[in-house]
């Protein structure tokens, strides 16, 4: 983690010390919301005057609220424009409340972050895409994407990467390039239907990169497993050599149903293309249907496109356990992982 000097002293100048004014950085990167835990983990403070003073100065100040959440706890909000205009960050806050699983996520990823202080992370959105664009080359149509639309009628805005969870460069491979690394925050959901959207959404981006790694990051070993088994699944079927061929077929089948052509299809046809359109589903299989089905993209040009993206290379999944606090006890981080490639292999 690499705090810049001048907007550490920027947060100083309202008043905070130099290791509050750290951590309320940290807060407004990551989080927006914190508990009074990660600050004493953060400080290596202990409960009483100092903690009480902090927690006095961002409510008084207008800079943070508190309020008891069911089964979280006290969590404090870090709102104020003023503090994240201090530090360059303004399109960050958000006065509104959020859904009690969004806030347990945000906490989750501020946990994630105090344990691994040591790396790289990319803070932003302009950030994230100067990394994959500017440095890599990579197309922006590629990029994890979600659409707004205008207000009142408006132009609209594409926003990529909008799910923020941790993404990080990790330097610890001892004579190897940093790797980037991708992750994902189960906030206590009962399944792994969200991981497997997240990443599906990825998997234009990833078959772009030649190394990377995914972090499954969850309060409980519940979903371990399974999110495992997915991740493996998804890694074999969209990266191996040939898919387009299967692309193809699916935007010539959805495109004979859309105009409504029953007639040229078989039930075998229906079949696969129902469970071709989970398989390729998000905005750059859309965006790349659209091309191919208005003749801006032929057979040829998209095939010539996917091949030709760089070869799957060296892949990592791993598991984190953050910490969990349950009646003043704290279970420490645990932290499982394997290269899931050249084999694959589970």
């Amino acid at each position: 983690m690499n705090f810049r000097d001048e907007e550490i002293a920027a947060l100083e100048s309202l008043g905070y010390t130099t290791e509050e004014a750290r951590f309320i950085y940290l807060v407004a990167v990551h989080s927006g919301y914190f508990m009074t835990r990660q600050f004493l983990s953060f400080t290596g403070a202990k409960r009483g005057n100092r903690c009480y003073a902090f927690e006095v100065k961002l409510e008084s100040r207008g800079h943070a609220t508190r309020r008891e959440y069911h089964q979280i706890g006290c969590v404090y909000h870090l709102f104020s424009k003023r503090v994240y205009r201090f530090i360059d960050k303004q399109n960050l806050p958000s006065p509104r409340r959020h859904a009690v699983e969004f806030i347990r996520k945000r906490l989750l990823h501020l946990d994630f972050i105090l344990e691994n202080l040591g790396f790289v992370y990319f803070e932003t959105e302009p950030e994230k895409t100067a990394y994959f664009c500017d440095v890599l080359g990579i197309p922006k149509t590629v990029l994890p994407a979600k659409t707004y639309e205008g207000a009142l009628g408006g132009e609209p805005t594409v926003r990529y990467f909008v799910d923020r969870f941790p993404m990080y460069l990790d330097h610890t491979v001892p004579n190897n390039p940093p790797v980037i690394t991708f992750s994902y925050i189960d906030a206590g959901v009962p399944s792994v239907r969200g991981f497997v959207t997240h990443v599906k959404a990825y998997l234009p981006l990833l078959r772009r990169l030649e190394r990377f790694s995914f972090v499954y990051i969850a309060s409980s070993t519940a979903h371990f497993m399974a999110a495992e088994k997915c991740f493996s699944n998804l890694m074999r079927e969209f990266l191996q050599p040939g898919l387009s061929a299967d692309i193809l077929r699916y935007f010539k089948l959805r495109n004979t149903w859309e105009l409504k052509q029953y007639s040229l299809l078989s039930t075998s046809d229906v079949e696969w293309l129902k469970e071709a359109s989970s398989r390729f589903e998000g905005e750059w299989f859309e965006g790349s249907y659209r091309a191919w089905a208005s003749g801006t993209l032929s057979d040829e040009a998209f095939r010539i496109e996917f091949e030709q993206l760089h070869a799957y290379g060296h892949v990592s999944f791993r598991t984190c356990l953050t910490p969990v606090w349950h009646f003043g006890k704290n279970r420490l981080a645990r932290e499982t992982g394997r290269v899931l490639h050249p084999s694959l292999s589970s």
